[in-house]
């Protein structure tokens, strides 16, 4: 399956807990003005590779503990991510995502989106929300600005409601 990317972090420290795997999609809808990483924006660039490949780049690394899927917007690939999770979840890894819209709307797009609602049945954690450089802050973990949350996506699933945590 081809995945487009921006980029990977083959050992991230930021971008979860634990050292992470982290994936770069290319292509957000949401430009939220002050990003991190206003270059994956464009859905014209990036590269496509092959899930295979991540899969195996991932792997080679005994000391990685989960797989962070950021962007870019990682719900515009959900269907591509969601087969590649699988695999990261059969091989014991945590997963965790960024996303520019918040769980609820995620939960929304997910009644007509099954790829949406795919992707979420996999994810551990997931940091929602656009970035607000009016509520930016330098002093959270694994988000930049205070509107966003970090979802224990299983639990809230599992109780219906949104369950937040610290990381």
């Amino acid at each position: 399956m081809e995945i487009k990317i921006a980029g990977v972090v083959e050992e991230s420290y930021v971008d979860g807990p634990g050292i992470r795997f982290a994936v770069f999609v290319q292509g957000c809808p949401h430009n939220c003005e002050g990003c991190h990483n206003p270059e994956t924006h464009d859905f014209g660039g990036g590269h496509i590779v092959d899930s295979d490949i991540l899969f195996e780049q991932c792997i080679e690394n005994t000391l990685i503990k989960g797989v962070t899927f950021s962007g870019g917007e990682p719900f515009c690939q959900a269907g591509a991510l969601y087969k590649l999770g699988c695999r990261f979840k059969e091989h014991g890894l945590n997963l965790m995502c960024y996303s520019g819209w918040t769980f609820e709307e995620l939960l929304e797009k997910s009644h007509g989106e099954d790829d949406v609602k795919k992707l979420l049945s996999i994810l551990d954690y997931l940091v929602d929300g656009k970035f607000e450089l009016s509520q930016r802050s330098l002093t959270l973990r694994f988000r930049g600005s205070t509107n966003q949350r970090i979802i224990d996506v299983q639990q809230s699933l599992s109780q219906n409601r949104t369950i937040t945590v610290e990381l």
